[in-house]
């Protein structure tokens, strides 16, 4: 089990960062696009495309769900259903902010209108290729505060071309891909450059991590832990 207690999550709104890891094997990079100077939360920096959770999202049907383990350590600590609530946020902020699919082919009997242009492109969500790989809650005193998972997920594993951001929103600029030996050279967050160090040792294994990290910040004080999952049942 990991090892902290509930916390007060009243200021806090979850969400789900996708970091998607290309040529594993060769010279891996992630995709990674910069925030625009306006942005209300780390204006100018490079980041992994992601955001909140909507409420429509705990509804979302998908073509394969999160693999047990990830779905145990995603709910080490706080209700079962918001696993698969942070796993299609993930997917549908991948969508939105770079054009990419992650899903498999499949009809949607009414999707909600968040999910419409996904949906258009014929397919249903595919949550199983997501590796739960870090937890980050926004230190107190910011703009915006947020609960924050991230998952890892490799570009094999799309259903898009991973060259092709056509479809994607304006709200990063600057999509592309970055070896993760040049990516230090951008301007990033800090909890980025955290979480990367991560996305490194998983590059060289992609079998899940021993328990996930997770940095939480609260009123009160900051704690690095570990999360290992709820026990699953043999």
């Amino acid at each position: 089990m990991a090892e902290q207690t509930m916390i007060d999550k009243t200021a806090l709104r979850d969400a789900a960062t996708v970091i998607v890891l290309r040529d594993r094997n060769h010279r891996p990079s992630v995709l990674m696009g910069q925030r625009g100077a306006k942005a209300a939360f780390m204006p100018n920096k490079f980041v992994f495309p992601g955001g909140a959770v909507d409420p429509e999202d705990a509804g979302v049907p998908f073509a394969d769900p999160l693999s047990p383990l990830c779905h145990s350590r995603l709910i080490d600590g706080v209700s079962p259903d918001r696993a698969p609530a942070l796993a299609a946020a993930a997917i549908r902020e991948l969508w939105e902010e770079t054009g990419q699919v992650l899903g498999r082919p499949g009809a949607w009997d009414t999707p909600p209108e968040n999910w419409r242009d996904f949906a258009a492109r014929g397919h249903l969500p595919s949550a199983s290729p997501l590796q739960f790989v870090f937890r980050a809650i926004t230190p107190p005193g910011r703009p915006r505060r947020f609960d924050a998972r991230f998952f890892l997920l490799d570009a094999d594993d799309l259903a898009s071309d991973p060259d092709d951001f056509s479809a994607a929103s304006d709200e990063l600029a600057h999509l592309q891909w970055i070896a993760l030996d040049k990516v230090r050279g951008f301007d990033l967050p800090f909890i980025t450059e955290v979480v990367l160090a991560e996305v490194a040792a998983r590059a060289a294994d992609p079998n899940p991590p021993a328990s996930v990290p997770f940095f939480r910040n609260d009123d009160e004080e900051s704690l690095f832990l570990r999360l290992y999952g709820r026990p699953m049942p043999d």
